[in-house]
Formats: structure tokens, sequence, C-alpha cells
């Protein structure tokens, strides 16, 4: 328990520290709305004061003069109090969904750089529930916190201070009670309630994960009969959730309880302080009419404070999560400051050289002391067993990670050799162009897929570069042409076609190297070889890395290197 109390004041702190760019507008918020609640109070106030003052008229006829204006003021300060509370929710509102824009780029930015090593294995379901609902949750805290806490504690303030006025004790009193109700309860509860509502929220992520990759293998799930597990998986999971949201309600449920009681229990205790010195002539009746109804209807802040614990909780863990992902570290650091590279031949022919390259995942030897020579305009072939290493060598050569021993080097127009860890990061992914073994697609149009590779392609590029993949008769083959859109996660396409889409992305892309991870695994016999005689043909200026356990794919190399594990 102790070690959430510093963590949730950290994440508070923290989040508050990303409204500094619109510290005006949460400024002019809080103003509005201390005003506001102190409308909202006085309406009270006022209104219990002209009941004295009717009452008194009676007797006094020179304050029937006075009754009406007390009620035209009274009105005033309604229409003022629906005015500052509309101008403190748009400030509040505005700087929230200002903030939330702001931790979305963040958060997208940080997962591109950490990409693809940092990511590898992490759950989807879990990513996208960060992106979605922990985010928007986050709207709550820049929305009914920071403000709320401010206005709370200045009404707190200039309420003790008008209280006080009327009899210091009844001060004194309202000032111990405004920290009871919206200190000391909701921090209790937030302290108690910290571990569920961190618990609820990865409960929550887990399950999206779940549902998600449920979804992926619905197919299978329907052929091998799995479904009675799955649902009884599903079951678990919802059980263990609404267990964790049950506990959360408890916790709701206590702190509302033990804020009402408060409540009235100091409303009571004013009253009858003020009552004990009216008896002894300290204070008028009016000041015990004022004194006791300025204290029952002045709650409203601070019991805001209070139930803001009930949500804290999560908001707080969804916070924690979020900046949990902004504060990690990449395995491989992008490179800004290095060369930007102007890929050319050395003497030899060589665009780059792999030098005694050895690489292991944790503690599990992947490659070991590679080395080769890779030839400007030629296609190198990599053959090899499934998990001897192909792929990763890939991903060495575009430095997703970085070796663990040797070197790889880049040859430049005017610095020569250049170790990778030296190339500008944006650079080498400008020189380089990277088919992968599964391609994916979006729900979104086949021209739009292809142009993944290159976002400002004319039509005439995209159509060109189709060409070069072999799949531009197939797709005029199809109603709408390039505007099909393509099922989600291509659920439309064979696993060739979007292999197809992959290579055209490739070729749209550019670059003086194109690296292919087993590109012709899904395609037949006959699309394979349309696929190579493309890329023999149209890849004549290109260097082509081509990576493949299948010996029939290596017929198209110039060089073919064997890779054993």
């Amino acid at each position: 328990m102790r070690e959430n109390k510093p963590s949730g004041f950290k994440i508070m702190a923290r989040l508050i520290w990303l409204v500094k760019p619109l510290t005006a507008v949460m400024l002019l918020g809080i103003l509005l709305g201390t005003l506001g609640h102190l409308c909202a109070i006085f309406v009270t106030v006022i209104g219990a004061e002209g009941v004295v003052m009717v009452a008194q008229s009676f007797e006094n006829p020179v304050l029937q003069k006075t009754v009406p204006k007390l009620f035209g003021i009274l009105v005033a300060v309604g229409v003022l109090r629906g005015l500052f509370h509309y101008g403190e929710q748009y400030c509040n509102h505005y700087i929230a969904f200002r903030i939330l824009a702001i931790i979305r780029h963040k958060v997208f930015e940080k997962l591109r750089i950490l990409c693809p090593a940092k990511l590898e294995g992490k759950e989807k379901g879990n990513l996208i529930t960060m992106i979605t609902s922990d985010i928007e949750l986050l709207e709550v805290f820049f929305a009914h916190t920071i403000s709320p806490i401010a206005i709370g504690v200045l009404v707190s303030l200039l309420m003790t201070i008008f209280i006080g006025m009327q009899y210091p004790i009844a001060g004194i009193i309202a000032a111990i009670a405004y920290v009871t109700v919206g200190g000391m309860i909701p921090v209790s509860n937030e302290i108690e309630s910290a571990g569920a509502g961190l618990r609820f929220r990865t409960e929550f992520a887990k399950m999206n994960s779940f549902i998600l990759g449920a979804l992926y293998g619905v197919d299978e799930t329907i052929q091998f009969r799995a479904g009675k597990d799955t649902l009884e998986q599903l079951n678990n999971r919802g059980e263990d959730l609404a267990d964790t949201k049950e506990t959360l309600v408890g916790f709701e449920k206590n702190q509302k309880s033990l804020t009402n009681l408060s409540i009235q229990l100091f409303s009571i205790i004013v009253l009858g302080v003020m009552l004990v010195a009216y008896s002894k002539d300290k204070v008028s009746f009016e000041q015990v009419i004022i004194a006791t109804v300025s204290m029952m209807s002045s709650f409203g802040p601070v019991v805001a404070l209070a139930a803001l614990s009930n949500n804290l909780n999560q908001t707080l863990a969804c916070g924690k999560r979020v900046l949990d992902l902004l504060d990690e570290e990449p395995l491989v650091a992008e490179i800004d400051d290095g060369i930007d590279l102007e890929m050319v031949a050395n003497a030899r022919g060589n665009i780059a050289t792999v030098n005694n390259v050895s690489f292991a995942y944790e503690d599990v030897d992947v490659l070991k002391n590679i080395s080769l020579d890779i030839k400007k305009g030629k296609i190198l072939g990599i053959h090899g067993a499934s998990g001897s290493g192909k792929s990763t060598l890939l991903r060495l050569l575009m430095r997703f990670w970085d070796t663990d021993a040797g070197q790889i080097h880049y040859y430049d127009k005017l610095d020569g050799p250049v170790e990778i860890d030296y190339i500008n990061t944006q650079s080498l992914r400008d020189n380089q162009s990277f088919v992968t073994q599964d391609t994916w697609v979006s729900h979104d149009t086949i021209a739009n897929n292809i142009a993944v590779g290159k976002p400002d392609a004319t039509k005439e590029e995209i159509i060109s570069a189709a060409k070069k993949a072999s799949i531009h008769d197939f797709i005029t083959s199809l109603s709408h042409g390039y505007d099909t859109v393509i099922g989600e996660l291509g659920s439309t396409l064979s696993g060739g076609e979007k292999q197809r889409i992959g290579i055209a992305r490739a070729f749209l892309h550019g670059g003086n190297m194109i690296l292919m991870d087993e590109p012709t695994s899904s395609l037949d016999s006959l699309n394979e070889g349309i696929i190579l005689k493309s890329l023999k043909e149209e890849a004549s200026d290109k260097t082509v890395v081509l990576v493949s356990h299948r010996k029939s794919t290596m017929g198209v190399a110039d060089t073919v290197v064997e890779i054993e594990q």
C-alpha cells in the first residue's frame, strides 16, 4: 500500500506537467469554476437571507423595499452561475482534448521508435487498449480532476473565511470539514483502491488481447471445435474482471457513505455551535441561518473531489501504463546526427559487407561469425532451413537490431565504408525496401495499400509498381480495379496476392537495395516463376537480398549463400 501513494502523486504530477502549454486556459477555467461554485452557494445563502428578511419585513416596513432587490440579485447570481459553469467546462474540455491529441501523438511516435525490437512479442490487444480506452480515460483527469482540485481548494478557503466572519469557531469547523471531505477521505480511498484500479486496467487489456486473438483464429476454432473451450476461457476472464470491478464498486460505496455521513455530521455541528453562540448573544439569528446554510450548501466542490477517487484509481492506472510506455527506451536508438548515405559500390563491386557478425535473442544464439559481400546490381540469395537466422540477417541489415559482434558496412559516395551505426536511420530506410514474409494490408483500397511504399505516389507510379510485381492483371480484373477495398487483414485476398502487394510496395518505394524475406512462400510454382522472372527483369538496377528456404527460389540469384543453424 505504501508504494502506491508516492507513485500516484508522481503520476499526477507528470500528467499535470503536460498541461504547461495550456496554463492560461487552465487558469481561466479555474477562475470561472471558482466563481461559478460561489454563485451556486450564494444562491442558497441569498435565498435564506431573503426568507429571513421577508419574515422581518412584517415588523419592519423599511425592509419591504429591500426584498425585491434581493430577489433580483438572486436571479442575477443564478444566471451568472450558468455562464461561469459553461465557461469552466469549455476551458477544461478544450484542455483535455488538446492534451489527449498530444499524448496520442507522443504514444504513436514512441511506438514507431520502439519498433520492431522492443515491441516484438507484445500483445496487440494490450497496445490497442492503451491507445484507445486508456488514453480516452485520461480525459477524466484533465477535464474533471486538475481544475476541480484547484477550485475545491479556493472555494473552501473563501467559504472558511466567510463562515468565520459569522463566527470564528464555525469557520474553524468548516475548514476541518473541507479537509476531511475533500482531502482525507478521497486520498484514503485512492490509496486503498489503487491496486484494484491497476489490476482492472491490466485485466481489461488482457481481455482485449484474448478477444482479438480469438477473432484472428475463428476459422481454426470452428474447424477444431474449440468454441466451447474458447467460450469457457472468455467467461473465466469476464468473471475475474467482474470481481475486480465489484471490488472497485465496494470502495466507491464506502467512500460515498463516509462522505455523506461527514457532511451531515459537520453541518449539524456548525448548527449546534451557532445555536449555542446565539443563546449567549454572541451572534444574531441571521448569522445562525447564514452560517448554517453556507455550511450545508458549500460542500459541492469538495464532494466532487471525494468522488474523483472513485475513478482516479483507474485514471492513474491508465496514466501509469501510458507513461511507462513513453519512458521505455528503444533497444535500437535511431541515428539522426550521422551520415546521409549515398549508396555506391566499392572497387570490388560491393555496396555492403557483413564481417564476422554474431547475434543472439537473449541467450539463444542465432547467427555466429557470418560474413558475406553484397554486390551492386546483383541478386544475393540466402538459403537455409527455417530458424537458421536468414530473416534475422535481413533485420540486422536494416538495423532493426544491433549486432552482438562484428560489423556491417555500407559504402557511401563520399565517406567510403561506413559502419551501419553511423548512418542516419531515415537515410538507411530511404535506401532500402523490405518485403516481409507476412504482408500486412489494411481495410482500404488496393491503390492505397500499394501506396504505403510511397504515400505521395501518383496513380501511374502505383500501376507501374503493380505491373513489376505481376499483380496488375489481377487488380484490373476486379470490378472496381485499383479502387477495390480489401477486407480487414486482407481477408478477401489470397496469401500470394497479399505478398505481391508487398512486392509492389517495394518497387514503388524505390531505393538501391531490396530485402525480401520469403517473398514467394505463399505462391504456387507458376506464380513463383512469374514473380522471380519479373524480379530478375525489373530489378536489374537494384541490389536484391533474397531470403528463402526454397531451393527453387534461389534459381534467380546470381550468388547463393548457405546458412546453417
